[in-house]
């Protein structure tokens, strides 16, 4: 039997900031999203921001409950977890490419971390919208669309040139 969450209010806002409201489940949503990063392993090795293996066990934990994430067993290590995005955070890329451009535009960022956000920003839904299709492809199996260079490999690509330039 699931267990029903007992919540403060039925505000869209509300729900939304009790699922994503603290910065590390942004932040691991991120780096599964723009990095494809779906262990444990990489996602504690590769955290720019240093999240502690207490905090990231707990907020997988989490997202996995909220279905936000699923989890699935390695076929090439027994004590490896696979974790896969869900269409319910896929639906978040418009509003993480939105918050991205605020930052962007306010905050003291640096720019080799920006220039993904920038790309996105400016690529505009239709880009969202393919980047979206390619990570429902990764992690839902779907067909994949074609399209002239996959949006992932654009922002990779953006991101390498922006760092030889550096």
């Amino acid at each position: 039997m699931k267990k029903v969450k007992k919540t403060r209010s039925g505000c869209p806002i509300n729900l939304s900031v009790e699922v994503l409201g603290d910065r590390w489940t942004v932040v691991i949503l991120r780096d599964v999203i723009f990095g494809d990063r779906r262990t444990y392993r990489d996602l504690l090795r590769d955290s720019l921001e240093g999240i502690a293996s207490n905090i990231l066990i707990s907020r997988l934990k989490t997202l996995v409950e909220e279905g936000m994430l699923t989890k699935a067993s390695d076929p090439s290590h027994s004590q490896k977890a696979i974790y896969s995005l869900t269409e319910k955070s896929i639906a978040l890329v418009p509003l993480l490419v939105q918050l991205g451009a605020w930052g962007r535009r306010y905050m003291p960022v640096s720019p080799q971390l920006a220039i993904r956000a920038q790309v996105l920003e400016e690529g505009g839904p239709k880009m969202w919208e393919d980047f979206m299709s390619e990570l429902r492809h990764r992690h839902l199996g779907t067909p994949l669309p074609s399209s002239a260079q996959p949006v992932g490999e654009r922002l990779q690509a953006a991101y390498e040139a922006f760092a030889g330039t550096q």
